[in-house]
């Protein structure tokens, strides 16, 4: 029994040895520009932009084969500073500014049929099937693609509920 103890301690630290070898020798040098790219991105890995997630957005944008005004969730102000980053000039008359939204289900017309809940990608939607489902709305990004998939159209996007969390003072409008 100590044999066998032994020898897999020594297998164990062996191919952990050879492990860490080959991560030194065959490791992939990246851009330090994706990394800081990807700090700028939401994080969500909503999937609005056409990419995966964020990794492979910030890869895409840091290659320079995605415009910089890709992320929707991120608005003016993300676009605004990856322009900077990257230092490209960027176009922002076409974008417009949109207030945040999560996804809010109508209970009434919910059967539970639990197509939103495998298609939100952040896991927000509460429910099992034949239930019916709720949103957590801390963790929708409002990227809208459990609206796509209700079959009975009783999800839709609205502005998130005002708790001491998300409140703001509203800005004052021009006399």
């Amino acid at each position: 029994m100590i044999a066998a103890i032994f020898s897999l301690t020594a297998l164990g630290l062996g191919l952990g040895a050879l492990l860490g070898i080959a991560a030194r020798y065959l490791a992939v040098a990246e851009s330090p520009i994706v990394g800081q790219v990807e700090e700028l991105l939401p994080g969500s890995q909503c999937g609005q932009c056409g990419y995966p997630g964020c990794g492979p957005a910030a890869a895409a944008l840091a290659a320079g084969e995605a415009p910089v005004t890709l992320c929707p969730p991120g608005g003016r102000a993300l676009a605004e500073s990856l322009a900077s980053l990257l230092g490209v000039s960027v176009d922002l008359s076409g974008m417009a500014e949109q207030a945040p939204k999560v996804a809010h289900i109508h209970e009434r017309l919910c059967i539970g049929c639990t197509r939103c809940f495998k298609r939100c990608p952040t896991d927000a939607i509460i429910g099992a099937n034949d239930q019916i489902h709720a949103v957590f709305e801390d963790a929708c990004t409002g990227c809208g693609k459990c609206v796509d998939d209700c079959p009975t159209e009783c999800i839709e996007l609205r502005a998130p509920t005002q708790t001491l969390t998300n409140w703001v003072w509203p800005v004052p409008e021009a006399a």
